[in-house]
């Protein structure tokens, strides 16, 4: 994956001048919507909405052990990229930068405590809790968009919106209650999406993950070490072994693909665009709980659903046509 132009010679300051991005500044010119943009961010949705067909391969392991599993493999994949691309003059870079090492640490923190308080809702019997805040996280990124960025939503993203917030709101009366699992997996990913769209052009995809990976990398391997050293590991297990490793090293660039995609997706189109396009995984999962893992759906949550899909065609319909219009270029 490529990064955007200009991304390792843009300068840190309050006055520094962003790199120009021509496809990025067409899109706010004249309204139309970056192809490649879009392609990243679809394809990482795409990735995130088939993850449970690969965790489900990870059953016999704990879930916050995926997780630390997740984050050093990441690390490493994220290194060996940085290595083959020789950008490690990127990285020292936005190390020795305060301002985009702290943006990239609070990065490193969202997305952890989002898969923390995902984990503990699925081993806490609130599965379903988890599942309503990735349906929430669209709205409150498309909230953000309006009120942090000031970013303007075309009408066809008002009905989107319109219909989501009617599905959420099914769902929610279905579940009875808000629950702070919902909420902070929607906000904590939405604000995760935020400060990405912030960072700009000043750090290139893969440069931004390296960092965050290697903010919480430390308590991964403290935590992994103390499994091994008790002897607790899944791959320790009798009857898993080294193909068990294997999946678990497998997690570092299953992780770090989509993020990479969602990194330089979120730089590409308004962030507005990119909420709703969130909308694409849990409709895969769904579909996935339904038809892979034959899960019971009751009639009142296929009616919530129709409303969400409903959303996601209104504002798929509005893309297609925005970039059928885009100027050929000559």
């Amino acid at each position: 994956m490529s990064s955007s132009p200009g991304a390792s010679s843009s300068k840190d300051g309050p006055t520094a001048t962003p790199p120009a991005l021509p496809e990025a500044a067409a899109t706010s010119a004249s309204g139309t919507l970056d192809s490649t943009g879009m392609a990243l961010v679809i394809g990482c949705y795409t990735l995130w909405g088939v993850f449970p067909l690969y965790f489900h391969l990870l059953s016999a392991a704990g879930s916050v052990e995926i997780i630390g599993h997740r984050i050093l493999w990441t690390l490493v994949t994220c290194l060996m990229l940085t290595a083959l691309r020789r950008r490690w003059a990127q990285l020292v870079h936005v190390v020795r930068s305060p301002r985009l090492l702290g943006m990239l640490a609070v990065c490193g923190l969202l997305v952890s405590v989002n898969w923390l308080v995902y984990v503990y809702g699925v081993n806490s019997a609130r599965t379903a809790d988890a599942a309503l805040g990735y349906f929430i996280n669209p709205l409150v990124t498309v909230a953000l968009a309006s009120l942090v960025l000031h970013e303007r939503l075309r009408p066809a993203h008002r009905v989107s919106i319109a219909l989501a917030g009617a599905g959420v709101a099914l769902l929610v009366l279905l579940q009875g209650s808000l629950p702070w699992i919902s909420l902070a997996l929607a906000f904590s990913f939405a604000l995760y999406g935020l400060v990405k769209k912030q960072l700009g052009p000043d750090v290139d995809a893969l440069t931004g993950l390296t960092v965050e990976s290697a903010v919480v990398a430390p308590a991964a391997l403290a935590y992994l070490g103390h499994m091994t050293w008790q002897g607790q590991s899944a791959w320790q297990a009798p009857g898993q072994g080294w193909p068990m490793m294997a999946l678990l090293v497998v997690a570092g660039p299953v992780t770090a693909v989509p993020l990479l995609l969602f990194a330089a997706g979120t730089r590409r189109v308004p962030l507005s665009v990119v909420g709703m396009s969130q909308y694409i995984a849990p409709t895969i999962q769904f579909l996935l709980a339904w038809g892979a893992f034959h899960e019971r759906i009751p009639p009142a949550r296929w009616a919530a659903m129709m409303l969400v899909w409903a959303a996601v065609a209104v504002f798929i319909g509005d893309a297609v046509r925005q970039l059928t219009r885009r100027p050929r270029p000559r």
